[in-house]
């Protein structure tokens, strides 16, 4: 029996960067041996058993075959005479299709070690084809190594169009789709993903409603960069700088949706496009069934976040409504997440990534303020119906005074 640390845990091992998920393949090896050892089973497919002590994953090697559509359409085979490399061969890409021996030995059989030097994603066989998963986790890997300089190999990308292609990506699940999308919107380069999606034709088959965006022009006066996709993805970068939650990010890939149902006779003005943004962005979230307060917060930053841009210039009395609308007293972290994702579109532009966003600050303000108005203050003899109105004209009264104090520090 021989254990080897496989996967991610090399790679980043050779890269110098911290890991904490450690997968280890065993060769040579039956079920019975590792279950007499006290390892606990956990595979369905195929024998997976966690280490008595430390809980890792470790496999037998074993050898597959693609046996039907999507990355559930294969057959898999284990035995004590499968080997090292043919247990790697199955991997995506020659960085991940590495072990490394107790010793510290790596074995790397398919040009791993070369491909991290020259900084190249590239598949390991031809049988990359057979499981269209990995078109998204090739592009989540882009996404997350960008910094370091890694480009998708032309040949790799190649392979990940004929997937597109072939309508395979269509037997993914909604819920694989959303995992290893939320997983790429937190990397802190998000929009590659979508790029590298865009570039081998996966993004017009799994999100269309962003791939539409590309090409529509917008006012120059107001965005500089004049494509809506390429502000979608700047607005993107500027959440990822931030280092803003998942919802924020996912909000601000999806606001300006709308942008793309546009009659082509009213370009490049894009008048209503906040409400007509809502079907796409209620349909993609239904489709990928995102979690509730992550489509919420979506669909609100999409209908409201011109109001935002607008905060200093509206009524005390409208903005009030806003936040009402926001459930200001009840979730107040959702209207600074809406805040948030309003300055990203804000600062997603061509030579304004660094500008004044004082709504910020005004919002924000206005959160605590008409939320430390509370009954309890009011004058006993205030009763019945007339609480609510009297805390609706304290509040919007206490909004008009911020509102007054923050223009008297901006003239």
């Amino acid at each position: 029996m021989q254990v080897y640390l496989v996967g991610g845990a090399v790679r980043d091992h050779l890269l110098g960067h911290p890991y904490h998920e450690k997968d280890y393949v065993v060769v040579g090896a039956t079920p019975e041996q590792l279950l007499a050892q006290g390892f606990q089973p956990v595979g369905k497919d195929f024998p997976v058993f966690l280490h008595p002590e430390t809980k890792d994953e470790y496999a037998l090697a074993r050898t597959e075959r693609k046996s039907g559509h999507g990355y559930h359409g294969f057959e898999f085979h284990t035995d004590p005479s499968v080997t090292l490399e043919e247990d790697l061969i199955r991997r995506d890409l020659t960085i991940n299709a590495m072990a490394m021996d107790s010793d510290g030995n790596v074995y790397d059989p398919y040009g791993g070690q070369q491909d991290l030097c020259n900084k190249v994603l590239r598949h390991v066989s031809n049988a990359f084809v057979e499981d269209p998963l990995r078109v998204l986790r090739i592009a989540r890997f882009a996404a997350r190594y960008h910094a370091l300089g890694f480009v998708v190999a032309p040949e790799t990308l190649l392979l990940m169009q004929e997937l597109a292609e072939s309508g395979e990506l269509h037997a993914l699940t909604p819920e694989r789709v959303w995992k290893e999308t939320s997983r790429a919107l937190m990397e802190a380069r998000a929009d590659v993903y979508f790029e590298t999606l865009r570039a081998c034709g996966a993004l017009k088959v799994l999100f269309p409603e962003l791939d539409a965006l590309f090409g529509i022009p917008q006012r120059p006066e107001y965005h500089p960069e004049i494509d809506s996709g390429v502000h979608t993805m700047m607005s993107l970068q500027q959440a990822c700088r931030a280092n803003y939650s998942l919802d924020v990010r996912f909000a601000v890939l999806l606001h300006d949706l709308g942008k793309a149902l546009t009659p082509a006779d009213e370009l490049p003005r894009h008048i209503m496009h906040e409400e007509r943004g809502i079907r796409p962005v209620t349909e993609v979230c239904e489709r990928l069934r995102v979690p509730t307060n992550t489509k919420q917060l979506a669909l609100a930053v999409c209908k409201e976040h011109l109001k935002c841009h607008q905060a200093l210039s509206l009524k005390p009395g409208t903005l009030w409504r806003l936040l009402q609308r926001l459930d200001v007293l009840r979730r107040p972290e959702r209207v600074e997440a809406f805040v948030q994702a309003c300055e990203c579109d804000s600062r997603g532009r061509l030579g304004l990534e660094d500008r004044d966003y004082p709504q910020a600050s005004y919002i924000l303000e206005a959160i605590q303020v008409v939320r430390s108005i509370k009954a309890q203050d009011l004058p006993a003899d205030v009763q019945g119906p007339d609480i609510g109105e009297m805390l609706i004209e304290r509040r919007i009264k206490a909004i008009e005074q911020l509102k007054a104090r923050h223009l008297a520090a901006t003239a």
